[in-house]
């Protein structure tokens, strides 16, 4: 897999927003298969920063029912919060 497989997006939420500016911490969802050193392989190429730590988890995907009578489940995926080094920033534009 390369870097662009392993990481899909940046999570922007505010609880995220709120881990960057105190602990230098960012969430990105992250292939299922990638494991934490891909992870931090993928993010120090893509960002051009060195990445301290990551810690992964793997979120379940909720039922849904929006406007029909047939139910679904949204995707499983994997949360990955990587904690970057003092002084470097992932800028999101």
């Amino acid at each position: 897999m390369n870097s662009f497989e392993i990481i899909k997006t940046v999570r922007v939420s505010e609880k995220g927003t709120l881990q960057s500016d105190q602990w230098n911490q960012y969430t990105v969802v992250a292939d299922r298969r990638a494991n934490k050193h891909q992870i931090r392989q993928a993010v120090q190429e893509l960002f051009k920063v060195k990445v301290e730590k990551v810690n992964t988890l793997n979120v379940r995907g909720k039922a849904r029912r929006k406007l029909t009578r047939q139910a679904g489940w949204t995707s499983d995926w994997k949360k990955a919060i990587v904690t970057l080094k003092k002084g470097d920033k992932i800028t999101l534009t």
